[in-house]
């Protein structure tokens, strides 16, 4: 949620970061909604006050009259009882006002909180303005040198001195398979019992494929914990909506979760299963005022996602690219409200999964996300793409030309989630006081199996065996070779 206030004195400013990131919202509608409930709520307050007033003001008259009635004449009575039953109804008529007014408020506040959680947080100025993913802007590559650091592997061994620029067998000396093929020969994964299971874009991962799933999620968890110091986390996958709104993926990425109905089962509440990590990680300080020595808050966990894909219709059908459920281990990073202090944080948590990838040798660009591009609750992104052999066009051979395929995002949201999520801060050394909203970044650090489609088609060798990456070996029982 962007702060109102701010619209109030900048409307402009969130005018052209709708338009930037190609989102239709009725910023005039909305001020001109928090103008009459502002209006209407002073003139409420107003007469809460002038209630108090004259309530204390009347108690002494209606006293004093009740006195003057028993003691009138009967020619007197008639006329002091009309004016105690006056005084009686002035507390009377303006509550009935107050009442009024807050039954109007009460019908603003739907439509007005409706499209305030729909307004983006603005793009940073130095986020290139485009229309769609077509418009990223790619800011660097990396591909493994011929000379693999120590303990990463050996000259020969896997895709060390990789060049994206050239086709697979330049580089590897023979024809690659795609992943699809390697799990069906290997004994990977199972496609056709998936989907009896569980329909479309469903697999089940067997022997050594969920071995291989299993190492790179415990590898990247022992990455960030161990070696980066973020602290593990269990959180729920199952979440309230006020967690999936607080969040920021509702309104805006309703058609894209999996709703369990529980109201209609007499539940109590609905429930949504969530499509990363980063819902139950922020949502645990929903509501909460930190301490400011206690930042930054540094969180890490694995956990299921679930994910519709709505609107991917024939997109990456086949094979572990596009699915409905995954397990992805996820960095949230919860600081001050400073710029500077969430730029950097962004740009290390973007270090941590380099780091990662090249560890494991796979060929990455860095793409800085275009406007269009971020999403609604973003003031910048910038995605990661590692080198898949077997995506890409098919040549006249039937190989394919290699492309890039998105294995990371990276966000920087600002307060966005945090004003949501009313999580707040107070400055060190004040116990009372005003307190801030938080700052909030998060980060993919590994999804799989998504992952595991260039680890196999850049480790795969030409006996159709696989290479297991040096860094996975100690979680896969010192296994070397799949096949």
């Amino acid at each position: 949620m962007i702060d109102l206030k701010d619209l109030r004195e900048h409307p402009d400013r969130y005018r052209d970061g709708c338009r930037k990131k190609g989102m239709a919202v009725d910023i005039d509608r909305l001020l001109a909604l928090d103008e009459e409930r502002r209006s209407l709520s002073t003139r409420r307050d107003n007469l809460r006050a002038e209630q108090g007033r004259v309530e204390k003001e009347v108690g002494p008259q209606i006293g004093k009259l009740a006195g003057a009635i028993k003691k009138a004449q009967t020619n007197e009575r008639a006329s002091l009882e009309a004016e105690l039953e006056a005084l009686k109804g002035r507390p009377a008529a303006l509550k009935a006002q107050i009442q009024d007014l807050e039954a109007k408020v009460a019908a603003i506040e739907p439509e007005l909180n409706a499209i305030l959680l729909s307004v983006p947080l603005p793009p940073d100025p130095d986020v290139p303005v485009g229309t769609s993913s077509d418009d990223n802007v790619e800011i660097r590559r990396w591909h493994p040198p011929s000379t693999p650091p120590a303990g990463l592997g050996v000259v020969g061994e896997g895709p060390w001195g990789f060049d994206v620029s050239k086709p697979y067998e330049a580089n590897r000396g023979f024809r690659p398979k795609n992943h699809i093929d390697l799990v069906k020969d290997l004994g990977l994964a199972d496609f056709e019992r998936g989907v009896k299971i569980a329909g479309t874009r469903s697999y089940v991962l067997t022997g050594d494929g969920m071995l291989l799933h299993n190492a790179v999620l415990r590898y990247a968890f022992d990455t960030m914990t161990l070696r980066h110091g973020f602290r593990a986390m269990s959180v729920p996958v199952l979440v309230r909506e006020e967690a999936m709104v607080g969040t920021g993926f509702f309104p805006a990425g309703r058609e894209q979760a999996y709703h369990i109905e529980e109201a209609k089962r007499g539940g109590g509440y609905d429930q949504f299963l969530t499509g990363t990590g980063e819902v139950g990680l922020m949502a645990l300080h929903a509501d909460e005022i930190l301490r400011e020595e206690d930042l930054p808050i540094r969180y890490t966990t694995v956990s299921t996602c679930f994910r519709r894909e709505a609107g991917a219709a024939g997109k990456d059908t086949a094979g572990l690219y596009r699915i409905h459920q995954f397990d992805k281990v996820e960095q949230v990073v919860i600081c001050r409200a400073d710029e500077t202090e969430s730029r950097s944080w962004h740009a290390k948590m973007i270090g941590y999964v380099e780091e990662l990838l090249q560890s494991l040798a796979l060929p990455y660009r860095l793409l800085q996300c275009c406007t269009g591009d971020l999403g609604v609750k973003n003031a910048d992104m910038v995605d990661i793409e590692s080198w898949m052999p077997g995506r890409g066009d098919v040549g006249k051979d039937g190989t394919p030309s290699g492309a890039y395929g998105e294995t990371h995002s990276a966000s920087r949201l600002y307060d966005y989630q945090c004003r949501r999520l009313n999580m707040r801060y107070r400055p060190a050394g004040h116990e009372k006081g005003p307190t801030v909203f938080c700052h909030s970044l998060n980060n993919t650090v590994a999804a799989s199996p998504r992952l595991l489609i260039p680890i196999l088609e850049m480790w795969q060798n030409a006996d159709g065996s696989v290479t297991v990456p040096p860094v996975l070996r100690p979680y896969m029982g010192g296994k070397s070779r799949i096949g």
